[in-house]
């Protein structure tokens, strides 16, 4: 079965073409990446921008045509934190709707921590026990707790990369005393979330998914992509303390020419990192497991599953 899946972030629209079949991992066929960065289209009114309604319905036009010449017989379609806090959501929904026939499910925080937990689950199986998983996208973090492929535990806190750094940073590299009041800030924004964390007991396995995660990680030594999905990569609070320390005086442009940096998520590295860090500060986990699938392969997954392979 080919499947068409589209995710409307913060930053980019993603179209994902896989190969896939329940119980067998899902099999990247093509992939497509067009940059929107619709969370710095919400206007001071905070609504999407017409320009930016513009353009998603543009882009989930040409995704859709994409999706169909690759044989996927339709495309899931979903958004998150930009559509989602958009207060003229239902309006650019329908709009989408009816000039493109897509329908594009807008996920609740809930809904993306609840996602890529399962997937964070199928990855690492039930041997895992009980797992701990955080992602920090572009408008939120996301963190859910459990033994089951349901967390007991799952909440979503507006601390992404993307929105701290439009909501917090002033300048370019931000300035020392924006960084130090921002990393202040982030610690007293989850202290109460910790609190409720450790009422749930501790977890046998931590670990981060996210594009976020994974250049942070590359930066302070994990392996490279081509190394393949299956080496193990980490990401610990000391190697992330000296990184924060390096990036945080370099400019966007300068934060493109890592390796492991896309440049279109240069910009919110650093506030990406200030969350990461805070995060694990506040869980007192010194340690993150880099976890390769996260809500996407969530979204697919539990696709498959209420097909029960009847696509197949």
């Amino acid at each position: 079965m080919r499947l068409g899946v589209l995710d409307v972030g913060s930053n980019t629209v993603h179209l994902l073409v896989v190969d896939a079949h329940r119980g067998a991992h899902p099999m990247p066929a093509r992939s497509e990446k067009t940059l929107l960065r619709l969370a710095e289209r919400i206007t001071a009114s905070g609504a999407l921008s017409d320009e930016g309604a513009d353009d998603l319905v543009y882009t989930v036009a040409e995704a859709k045509k994409a999706a169909s010449k690759l044989g996927c017989a339709d495309l899931m379609a979903f958004a998150t934190s930009a559509v989602r806090d958009a207060h003229n959501a239902a309006e650019v929904l329908q709009r989408v709707a009816d000039e493109t026939g897509v329908e594009l499910k807008v996920l609740t925080g809930t809904d993306e921590a609840r996602l890529t937990f399962l997937a964070a689950r199928r990855w690492y199986g039930w041997s895992a026990g009980k797992l701990l998983v955080l992602d920090i996208g572009g408008g939120s973090l996301e963190i859910a707790m459990g033994v089951d492929e349901e967390p007991d535990y799952a909440r979503s806190v507006p601390l992404g990369a993307g929105r701290l750094t439009r909501e917090r940073f002033t300048s370019d590299p931000p300035s020392r005393a924006e960084v130090t009041k921002t990393a202040e800030w982030l610690a007293d924004e989850l202290s109460s979330v910790a609190k409720k964390i450790a009422k749930e007991g501790e977890p046998d396995r931590v670990v981060a998914t996210s594009k976020t995660f994974r250049s942070l990680a590359r930066l302070t030594g994990a392996a490279p992509s081509s190394a393949g999905p299956r080496v193990r990569r980490v990401l610990t609070e000391p190697g992330l303390r000296q990184l924060i320390a390096f990036i945080s005086r370099m400019s966007t442009a300068d934060l493109g020419e890592l390796e492991g940096v896309s440049a279109n998520r240069a910009h919110q590295l650093v506030a990406g990192a200030l969350v990461a860090q805070a995060t694990m500060r506040a869980l007192g986990r010194p340690e993150l497991e880099i976890c390769p699938w996260a809500l996407r392969e969530g979204v697919i997954l539990r696709r498959l599953d209420q097909t029960d392979g009847e696509d197949s």
